[in-house]
């Protein structure tokens, strides 16, 4: 795994620098989209909407722009440029007719888009307010919260700039390689 490393990060810097404009035009509005909506919820951009009883720690500014960032990202590496392949209609029915079967097996693609969203949703917990988090707070009180779930919140900030990491790679590799999983 970890010869593979090397070549897997050249591969996704390469699917990174074939991002079109339209790749880039996505990955900001939805870097400001997801940052407006993680800042405004917790509160991490003042706003007379949500409020927070614990004021936030310097560390939730950079894991907030950077899980936007690369959340941005990995939406854009979804983007289709025109003209580079099939329809999707055309790519969901097999060519000699026969009716389709899908596969049990997850596709690269949906198991980096589920680690994305796993790990935007895991920043969002750990930007968040421990107690104002209202699963925490019913699954530990008040207290347990303060004392069980704020001293969790940055493993959850790693774990989710990991999986959010791990899923843009995979995309960004994705882009430039298509593996085959053999039968």
């Amino acid at each position: 795994m970890l010869t593979r490393a090397p070549g897997t990060l050249a591969l996704a810097g390469r699917g990174l620098r074939a991002f079109t404009a339209r790749h880039v035009l996505v990955a900001v509005v939805v870097s400001i989209a997801v940052a407006l909506l993680i800042g405004t919820v917790t509160v991490l951009i003042p706003n007379s909407v949500f409020g927070r009883d614990i004021p936030p720690v310097a560390w939730n500014y950079p894991i907030w722009i950077l899980t936007s960032i690369l959340t941005g990202l990995l939406v854009a590496t979804y983007v289709r440029v025109p003209g580079t392949g099939e329809k999707p209609d055309e790519a969901a029915a097999p060519a000699d007719g026969a009716p389709f079967q899908a596969d049990t097996e997850q596709a690269p693609g949906e198991r980096s888009s589920a680690l994305g969203m796993i790990g935007t949703v895991l920043a969002w917990f750990a930007v968040g307010c421990p107690v104002c988090n209202k699963i925490a707070l019913l699954a530990l009180g008040y207290s347990g919260a303060i004392t069980w779930f704020a001293p969790m919140q940055p493993v959850l900030a790693a774990l989710a700039v990991a999986l959010c990491t791990l899923a843009l790679v995979q995309r960004l590799k994705g882009m430039v390689v298509c593996e085959v999983p053999a039968r």
